[in-house]
């Protein structure tokens, strides 16, 4: 009885503690609080509450393919048929998407903000790193196709998951934007928590990932190789600025560099000098601004 303990019930308890502990660290990610963000972006000046209460915008529930709503607002002060949607990045919600919208809207487009599944005002009990996310997102496309016409202009920024899941429904889908914005984007799922459960947790990722992968597989429906940004690059024939900074630590710039050589047809590269993960924005306005600006120009994606 003691060395079926030791030999069996032992191993087994420990890879269900592994893959559960695995599993439940990357599906329920602990999000930020909805007031700090909101706080957060405030204190900085990045969201004016007085202002977006007065911009002219309508808020949207949106069926998911997958039995939850989605919270979208379209900010639509201009009369043209010129739209970007924001896609913000994982433990965010769509207030972090403000100051993205407001440098489009400076820039004549309309723009969508919403939230992905599970965060701010949206449904959806897990989060998956751009799996499920990225169905999301084509919702949202074709939503403001089907209220504004298939003859519209559509760009899509995204910051970190939101990049990647971008980058994954237009390698999965019909290329359905005029252009892309990927800020900070992993390249690999896997290739990210090798990363991460080196640095953060010290511990051999070739042991916990097979293991947390065959948790995955069985309690959300999809494998850690699924999402995989770098695999569909080479589908994405529409342009793409890659933006990262240099000293993010979370996501390597590596990543961002690897999808960029990939990248067929039209594309731009800005590398920031300061700020860390997600930070390349805030710490790098003028000439974050000023790379958009010249991405738009060479593509002839201005009005």
């Amino acid at each position: 009885m003691k060395k079926l303990f030791r030999y069996i019930f032992l191993p087994v308890m420990a890879l269900l503690s592994i893959g559960i502990f695995f599993t439940n660290k990357l599906m329920y990610i602990r999000k930020k609080e909805d007031q700090f963000i909101f706080e957060r972006e405030s204190s900085s000046g990045r969201f004016d509450a007085d202002i977006y209460a007065h911009l002219s915008k309508k808020e949207y529930l949106l069926p998911s393919s997958f039995g939850y709503q989605l919270k979208a607002v379209l900010a639509e002060p201009h009369e043209n048929h010129r739209y970007i949607i924001i896609a913000h990045g994982v433990t965010e919600n769509k207030t972090n998407s403000i100051k993205y919208m407001n440098l489009f809207l400076n820039r004549g487009f309309n723009v969508v903000i919403y939230d992905h599944r599970r965060h701010g005002e949206s449904g959806g009990k897990t989060t998956s790193y751009g799996y499920y996310e990225k169905h999301d997102l084509k919702v949202i496309v074709d939503w403001l196709k089907s209220l504004k016409g298939n003859d519209i202009q559509i760009g899509i920024h995204g910051e970190s998951m939101g990049a990647a899941t971008m980058l994954l429904y237009a390698g999965m889908v019909e290329d359905g934007a005029d252009f892309y914005i990927a800020d900070c984007p992993f390249s690999d799922l896997k290739g990210q928590l090798t990363h991460h459960i080196r640095t953060t947790f010290k511990l051999p990722p070739n042991l916990l990932l097979p293991i947390g992968n065959a948790f995955l597989r069985f309690r959300d429906k999809y494998s850690i190789l699924d999402v995989s940004p770098i695999a569909v690059i080479e589908n994405i024939e529409k342009p793409i600025l890659f933006i990262h900074s240099k000293d993010d630590r979370f996501i390597l710039p590596e990543m961002t560099e690897s999808l960029y050589e990939l990248k067929n047809g039209p594309k731009k590269l800005y590398i920031a000098e300061k700020g860390a993960h997600a930070q390349s924005y805030n710490e790098n306005k003028e000439e974050y601004e000023r790379t958009v600006d010249e991405f738009l120009e060479e593509n002839g994606l201005l009005a």
